[in-house]
């Protein structure tokens, strides 16, 4: 058998009223850890109480980032709201940049995967083949000195004992 619905009106007693909202608050701040998680969302709750004590939280990122996140999606529904229409002009040529930059920064990326490469030339694929060569040098590189620090660390740990 569920609960009933409960009347929403100011809590009265004093006593029922803080034991409610410190209840209330445990279920609102779980409930904000629980959709952080299972959605990968970020979260930000900012709870004051009567007596004015502050109670957060806020997911991995700080409480900081996301207010500013916040400031920064607010300042511009602002400006849209209005009516400006230089704000939104800037915003749809940014995007169309910013799509163009994705795209060939997928399309760089399919070509370092070695896929869609028949639309390259003779020339784009000897640079390819140089990025790659480069690359797998630095990656060598980075290896052979991890490597060789495992084994001075090795080293180290067998004269000390």
């Amino acid at each position: 058998m569920g609960r009933g619905r409960v009347q929403l009106k100011r809590i009265e007693n004093e006593i029922n009223r803080q034991v409610t909202f410190s209840k209330r608050r445990s279920g609102l701040l779980k409930k904000a850890h629980e959709i952080s998680v299972l959605c990968d969302a970020e979260v930000a709750v900012v709870v004051f109480s009567t007596k004015g004590k502050l109670y957060e939280y806020s997911t991995d990122s700080s409480m900081e980032k996301i207010l500013e996140r916040y400031r920064q999606y607010s300042n511009a529904e602002k400006a849209l709201a209005q009516g400006d229409p230089w704000p939104q002009g800037s915003w749809l040529h940014e995007f169309g940049e910013l799509k163009s930059k994705v795209e060939a920064l997928q399309k760089c990326q399919r070509h370092l995967m070695g896929e869609q490469l028949d639309s390259l030339a003779l020339k784009e694929l000897q640079q390819l083949e140089q990025r790659l060569e480069s690359a797998l040098r630095h990656i060598r590189s980075r290896k052979n000195q991890l490597l060789f620090d495992s084994i001075a660390e090795l080293r180290r740990k067998i004269e000390s004992s």
